[in-house]
């Protein structure tokens, strides 16, 4: 999952390690990028879902859009799983069907291979 900012990140990462469904069924971790040129260190500005068999695709995207929800700024937030890109910009009752809907098409394509 990709975020506007590092704060933001590390927003998303507690509350998604504090909720049960998500904790129970996946390992939730901050991967840096390497640095752009003129920038020291790395950046923080991905998280990345470890899923495991458990994993449920409508309490994810549920517990993404609780988060959005305490957020003064509900900026852009793509998710990806395997070649399916995901983003959600408003929250809607659609677009989180919509979501939903891809990413458990993803995991069923890669339980089929």
């Amino acid at each position: 999952m990709r975020v506007e900012s590092a704060g933001e990140l590390r927003s998303l990462q507690g509350w998604l390690r504090s909720d049960p469904e998500v904790r129970r069924s996946a390992a939730v971790e901050v991967r840096g990028s390497a640095p752009r040129p003129g920038e020291m260190g790395t950046a923080m500005d991905v998280l990345q879902l470890v899923t495991g068999n458990g994993w449920s695709a409508a309490s994810f995207v549920l517990a993404l859009v609780a988060w959005r929800q305490t957020r003064p700024q509900r900026g852009r937030l793509e998710i990806r799983r395997g070649d399916t890109v995901c983003v959600l910009t408003g929250g809607s009752d659609e677009e989180v069907e919509r979501v939903i809907r891809a990413l458990d098409t993803d995991r069923d394509e890669d339980a089929s291979r």
